[in-house]
């Protein structure tokens, strides 16, 4: 008997929301809004297109290769190979998440000192403990914030509009601030603000692993990722016009906690308390997610043998123990390095950014090869315009890339980041796929793809190796 599918739309929205909305996308939105003022708005408006087209794009694939654990890699894996998929999705897509979740845990730190600012303890011990403590409750295998992800999420995002709208109507009780709604509002700036302006809407795809869950899929996995996306843009602008009316704009781009900031000259002390009690839910809830939700990915693309089989090791809990060490302690890594000021944070912010940027272009170009490829596979979700918004998609993601930051020393330091992470991965992906005997840039077809989602499948591929190893053993001995 097919298992009844019990999430509506409000659940995939409210998944949506979930993983995209956290602390450090609010240290993003400070960044710009103080940069250049409320244009901002418009940097977002364009980031938040182009992520909705990626949505669409992600939505037809998993149409296409439905109920996949390894995340993007493996729709990748069947369109150009395993090298590009190693170099962009297996190593890319998870190093820039792990990122992405440092930044949040250095925010965390950062947050406790602005709350506390006698504190003996440097941020960084903060950082570590979080961490330890949430590598530790997955190795569990309980995640005791799952019930309430969801009512945390929403609690942020009303608490969020509600201080935007006091802000922006000018009924808080602090001091109102007279200054330019437009610090920069020419077109170069607005753009360049884009790069920044993407982050506060990665994560979409996490959406995708519920499908299998959702009533009518076709409808409303591309229309919650698509309301999830709007959503945020909105609540993002309206605490914009709150960040005029309240914060000094320079005081805002200079934050490392500008969330704190603005709740504190918009209502004082319980401003201040509010924003913080419910922004560091936020935070162990979001790094919490990403810890579990990227171990999984990592066993995952173990299965279509882009990452050592021991990524799929689990304990007696069921839980991918070696992932979740390897993921939660390269978080541990860059946060030890001292990632706690304003630029330091929004250096990592950017060169997660680009790296996230390179997968969602990827992710355009899979839609492309696939459409060629197999033009009368089933789908039943299909991005509308034939080919026009995946191309609109990469030439637009590619000219953020190009436009990552306003000054050539942050670009190129990113660019530089990227080019060491790559260059990693590369001395990995080579050795690893002669090891293998898998030609670079061979594509597997989808149905051998599918057919490693089973786990039975590394079973019967062992066997085969072990025969063929016998056989040729037999020959030369005979």
């Amino acid at each position: 008997m097919e298992k009844k599918k019990k999430l509506g739309l409000p659940s995939v929205i409210a998944t949506g929301v979930g993983v995209i909305i956290a602390t450090s996308c609010l240290l993003s939105l400070g960044q710009g809004a103080g940069t250049i003022g409320t244009p901002f708005i418009l940097s977002m408006a364009l980031a938040c297109a182009l992520n909705c087209f990626a949505a669409f794009s992600m939505s037809e694939l998993n149409a296409l290769m439905p109920d996949l654990t390894g995340g993007l890699a493996q729709y990748t894996l069947a369109c150009v190979g395993p090298f590009l998929t190693i170099l962009i999705m297996t190593g890319g897509y998870l190093i820039g998440n792990t990122m992405v979740a440092s930044v949040e845990c250095a925010m965390f730190g950062n947050m406790i000192l602005t709350i506390f600012p006698q504190s003996p303890v440097p941020s960084t011990v903060y950082c570590v403990i979080i961490l330890i403590f949430l590598v530790l409750i997955n190795l569990k295998g309980i995640d005791l914030f799952a019930k309430i992800q969801n009512i945390v999420a929403y609690g942020l995002i009303f608490s969020l509009i509600f201080l935007g709208v006091i802000g922006a109507l000018g009924l808080g009780t602090g001091k109102i601030v007279e200054q330019p709604g437009v610090v920069a509002g020419d077109f170069n700036s607005i753009i360049n603000m884009c790069g920044l302006a993407f982050f506060l809407f990665i994560a979409s795809e996490f959406v995708i692993p519920i499908s299998k869950e959702v009533k009518n899929a076709k409808r409303n996995v591309p229309l919650g990722m698509i309301l999830s996306l709007i959503l945020i843009l909105v609540m993002q602008s309206i605490l914009v016009l709150g960040f005029k009316n309240y914060t000094p704009w320079a005081e805002l781009a200079a934050s490392s906690s500008p969330h704190i900031l603005y709740g504190t000259l918009l209502l004082g002390t319980p401003g201040k308390i509010w924003m913080a009690v419910v922004a560091i839910l936020a935070v162990v809830s979001t790094v919490n997610s990403n810890i579990a939700g990227l171990a999984n990915i990592a066993a995952g693309m173990a299965k279509i043998g882009l990452l050592p089989e021991l990524f799929m090791k689990r304990n007696k809990n069921g839980v991918p123990w070696i992932s979740v060490l390897i993921i939660g302690g390269g978080m541990l890594v860059i946060n030890i390095t001292g990632l706690s000021s304003t630029s330091e944070l929004s250096f990592m912010i950017l060169s997660a950014s680009v790296i996230l940027m390179l997968a969602y272009i990827l992710v355009h170009i899979d839609v492309l090869i696939l459409r060629k490829r197999l033009p009368k596979a089933p789908r039943n979700f299909k991005v509308p315009g034939g080919p026009v918004i995946p191309v609109i998609g990469i030439l637009g993601t590619a000219w953020m890339i190009w436009h990552i930051a306003e000054d050539n020393a942050t670009r190129f330091g990113v660019y530089g980041l990227c080019l060491v992470m790559f260059g990693v991965l590369v001395i990995y992906a080579v050795p690893w796929l002669i090891y293998q005997k898998k030609p670079f840039f061979k594509p597997v077809p989808v149905e051998r793809v599918m057919a490693m989602e089973n786990s039975q499948y590394l079973i019967w591929h062992k066997k085969k190796r072990e025969n063929c190893k016998n056989k040729k053993y037999a020959k030369m001995s005979g």
